[in-house]
């Protein structure tokens, strides 16, 4: 057989050699903000960047749960920082005081708060659930990108990851307000993408299916029955496979961008198909 005058032993050892090379890089020293980060995805996220030897900065609305979750984080590394803020990030002021001590000051964004409430049909819907959701979905996160990407321009780079949902890419039935802050989050991010291109910028985004968290909770506000048949006979992910995939995107080489990665559990196929064992 004749070999083609592109192929040589030394061009597999080259490309093998190549693979075997070290990538990624190492979180250790970086500083991250997270929104949302009392329960659920944020949470996680805290605990395995925490690992990694990031210092954080901690964004929720209650004082409780963020000092005992600084606590906790230290234990697990005493050589962190560990700044909390107690905000509503609802609250136009709450984006100044967050400016004013600094919490904008990182290299990673991890912009995960947001929420569902309600579901109905719009015409049996409430207004009220939807400018709470638009408030925080999309007016709080919005403004969260945008005073992180001026400092990280001015910075010289850094890491913007947005936290969106399936419901960025498929509306389902008794949820259009909902999945209608989830698509422009989604717009939103994309063009934040292609504007900070050449400022050594990379904005990712995660679109994470079930999870349970206290999402299902809070969307029926607090009815515990309704939260939980969300979940019934499936093996739904949970804040530790979301932030898993979060620090695996932020290991990449810096030169791979994640514009958006969609994760749901195998039981699922889109919103509303899902696959329920025993049902």
């Amino acid at each position: 057989m004749t070999m083609s005058p592109l192929w040589s032993e030394s061009m597999i050892k080259n490309q093998i050699q190549a693979a075997l090379k070290p990538r990624g890089r190492a979180l250790r020293s970086k500083t991250a903000l997270i929104t949302g980060a009392s329960s659920g995805i944020g949470l996680a996220t805290a605990v395995r960047l925490a690992l990694e030897g990031c210092h954080l900065h901690l964004v929720a609305r209650r004082q409780d749960r963020l000092n005992e979750l600084k606590k906790e984080l230290i234990n697990l590394n005493p050589t962190l920082t560990v700044r909390t803020f107690a905000l509503d990030l609802t609250h136009p002021e709450a984006i100044d005081t967050l400016k004013k001590a600094g919490g904008f000051e990182v290299d990673i964004l991890v912009n995960n708060a947001g929420l569902a409430l309600g579901f109905a049909h719009v015409v049996k819907s409430d207004p009220d659930d939807w400018h709470k959701m638009l408030q925080t979905n999309v007016d709080s996160a919005f403004r969260i990108s945008q005073e992180t990407a001026k400092y990280m321009i001015s910075n010289g780079g850094g890491d913007i990851v947005i936290l969106s949902s399936v419901a960025a890419h498929s509306a389902y039935e008794n949820g259009a307000v909902y999945c209608a802050s989830k698509h422009a989050v989604r717009a939103f991010h994309e063009a934040l993408r292609l504007e900070t291109i050449d400022q050594n910028i990379r904005v990712m985004m995660l679109s994470p299916g079930m999870v349970e968290t206290e999402f299902s909770l809070i969307r029926f506000k607090g009815d515990p029955e309704m939260a939980q048949k969300v979940y019934h006979g499936v093996e739904a992910l949970d804040g530790g496979d979301i932030a898993d995939a979060l620090v695996y995107a932020l290991q990449l080489s810096p030169h791979i961008n994640i514009d958006d990665l969609i994760i749901k559990p195998r039981q699922q196929g889109n919103p509303w198909k899902v696959h329920r064992s025993g049902i």
